[in-house]
C-alpha cells in the first residue's frame, strides 16, 4: 500500500465545494443546485442538506471505504484510513489509487490537510471528539460528515439499515441508480443463501472476537447478530444490547454454545485463538469445543457493508455444511 504526502494544511482554508447545513453558505443567493438536489438527510441526530454530491471525501474505516467504492466513487476520495484486513479483491485497484492518511485514524490535523468537505466514519471511535474528530468539530470547520447506521446511539440494524446505508450515500453522491442496483443484487445473493438452509434446526452460536479475562463476543445489537440468524445459527449472546461486548467465561459455559464463530483480524491468528479456547479447562465441556466446531469470518464480514449477504452464504456453508452444498 502506497503512502502519499498529505496537501498543505492551508488548503483547509480552500472554499468547501459542498454545502451542507452544518456550515452557513456565504451572503448572497446560493449557488444553482445540481440535478437531482438540493438533498436532504438525517444520520444518527445530524441533518445535512446537499446542494451537490460532496467532491472531496475521507473514509474511516474498512466497511465505509468499500461501500464508496462498491459505488464507484473512488474518484470523489481523496484520502482513507483504517483497514482491518485485506480489501476485497473486486476494489484493490480503486482503492490502490485513493491515498492512505493514517495505518488507523489521522490525527485532526492529517485529516483536517486533506481538505475533505465529507468525512465517513464506520464505527463511532471514528469521530473521537477528544481527539478532535468530533462531528460537531468537524461541522463548524464547515465539512459535512456521515457516521454507519450500525453505530448510532439508538436502534437495532439489520439488512434493511445496510439497504437503507447503501440508498442514502448512492443518494447523497449523485448514484442512486447504482445504489439500487447493488441491493437488488444483494437481496438476490441473501435470498439463494437463505434457501440452501430452508428447513435446517438452527445452531446455537457463540461469536469469539478476542479476550482473555472475558469474552469480547457479538451482542444483539449488530448486524453480526441478525446474520447470524440468516445462517440458521441462533446467537447465544443476543441478549447483550449492543454490538459488540464481554460476556463471562461462566456465561459461555452455562449458555452451551454448539458453534464457536471466530472473527478475524489483527495480530492475533484463527489458530492462537482456537488454542486458547482449546487450552482452558473451563471449557473442555462446551460442546463447540468438545467437538472442535469453529468457523471463521473476517471482522470486515460482520458489520453493516456491502460483504454482509457474501458473508451470510459464507457462515451458512459453515454452520450447515450438509445442507449448504
Amino acid at each position: 500500500m502506497s503512502w502519499r504526502r498529505p496537501l498543505a494544511l492551508a488548503a483547509v482554508l480552500l472554499p468547501l465545494l459542498t454545502a451542507c447545513s452544518a456550515a452557513p453558505g456565504p451572503a448572497g443567493p446560493p449557488a444553482k443546485a445540481a440535478p437531482g438536489f438540493p438533498y436532504t438527510v438525517a444520520n444518527c441526530g445530524v441533518e445535512h442538506t446537499f446542494r451537490a454530491p460532496p467532491k472531496r471525501v475521507v473514509t474511516m474505516n474498512q466497511h465505509v471505504t468499500e461501500i464508496m467504492l462498491a459505488l464507484g466513487l473512488e474518484k470523489s476520495l481523496v484520502g482513507t484510513a483504517y483497514l482491518d484486513d485485506a480489501v476485497l479483491p473486486a476494489y484493490r485497484k480503486a482503492y490502490d489509487s485513493v491515498p492512505v492518511l493514517a495505518k488507523e485514524y489521522p490525527s485532526r490535523e492529517a485529516l483536517l490537510a486533506a481538505a475533505p468537505d465529507f468525512v465517513y466514519g464506520g464505527y463511532g471511535s471514528a469521530f473521537d471528539a477528544k481527539d478532535g474528530r468530533g462531528r460537531d468539530d468537524l461541522g463548524r470547520s464547515g465539512i459535512a460528515t456521515r457516521l454507519n447506521t450500525e453505530y448510532c446511539p439508538s436502534g437495532s440494524p439489520s439488512v434493511d439499515d445496510l439497504y437503507r446505508e447503501v440508498r442514502e450515500v448512492g443518494r447523497t453522491f449523485g448514484v442512486p441508480d447504482r445504489a439500487e442496483k447493488w441491493i437488488g443484487g444483494a437481496r438476490a445473493a441473501l435470498a439463494a443463501a437463505e434457501k440452501r438452509i430452508e428447513g435446517v434446526e438452527p445452531v446455537s452460536v457463540f461469536v469469539y472476537d478476542s479476550g482473555d479475562k472475558t469474552a469480547f463476543t457479538a451482542g444483539g445489537k449488530g448486524i453480526g447478530n441478525e446474520m447470524i440468524t440468516r445462517a440458521g445459527g441462533r446467537n447465544v449472546f443476543a441478549d447483550l444490547d449492543k454490538a459488540f461486548g464481554d460476556a463471562t467465561w461462566e456465561q459461555v459455559v452455562a449458555r452451551r454454545p454448539e458453534v464457536v464463530v471466530l472473527y478475524d483480524y489483527g495480530s492475533t491468528t484463527v489458530e492462537q485463538k482456537k488454542k486458547r479456547l482449546l487450552d482452558d479447562p473451563a471449557l473442555r465441556d462446551v460442546p463447540a469445543i468438545r467437538n472442535r466446531r469453529f468457523a471463521v469470518l473476517p471482522l470486515s464480514d460482520t458489520v453493516l457493508g456491502v460483504r454482509v449477504p457474501a458473508a451470510v452464504g459464507k457462515l451458512a456453508a459453515q454452520l450447515h455444511p450438509a445442507a449448504a452444498r
